[in-house]
């Protein structure tokens, strides 16, 4: 990447099971209701699927579960009002802003809720890629062509990505 490319950052957050945040569990619990209420439409009665990926595997349709499940996130993902507060930057702040999102359905079982298992991947704004210090992003909100940044570093680390770059 060049200094002063415009890049895109995503950010994947998995909630299981073993998620401890509270708002990790709201979507957790609602996501599962959501999906056996929606899986209904897809699975077989001659030939039913307890999992999403054997439903998968038997009704292609059934991708569309991703986008149907995900929709029990709305509200919740709307309460955070575009910052995702589980990054920080280098001085501690919580920081990623992100204007849209993707929900996707890892797996789940109709008849274990404990094997549910979802994906919630934010984008972040256009936002100017200074380059890389200690292995850290750094970054300004500012995309004009200018010469002055006001900047903001972030950690390289699981689950952050850069998604979109242009040059």
């Amino acid at each position: 990447m060049n200094y002063k490319s415009k890049i895109r950052l995503a950010y994947r957050l998995v909630i299981d099971n073993s998620s401890t945040f509270v708002w990790d569990k709201y979507v957790f619990e609602d996501s599962f209701q959501e999906y056996l209420l929606q899986h209904q439409q897809f699975n077989s009665k001659e030939n039913p699927k307890n999992t999403f990926r054997e439903l998968l595997a038997e009704n292609e349709k059934s991708v569309q579960l991703h986008y149907l499940v995900g929709i029990s996130a709305n509200n919740y993902v709307e309460q955070l009002k575009g910052n995702l507060y589980r990054i920080t930057d280098i001085l501690g702040n919580n920081y990623f802003p992100f204007t849209n999102y993707r929900f996707d359905i890892i797996n789940t079982d109709i008849t274990d809720i404990t094997k549910h298992k979802i994906g919630i991947t934010f984008y972040s704004p256009l936002l100017t890629y200074l380059g890389m210090v200690d292995n850290h992003f750094l970054l300004s909100k500012n995309t004009d062509d200018s010469d002055e940044f006001e900047t903001f570093m972030l950690a390289a680390q699981a689950n952050l990505s850069v998604c979109y770059l242009k040059e």
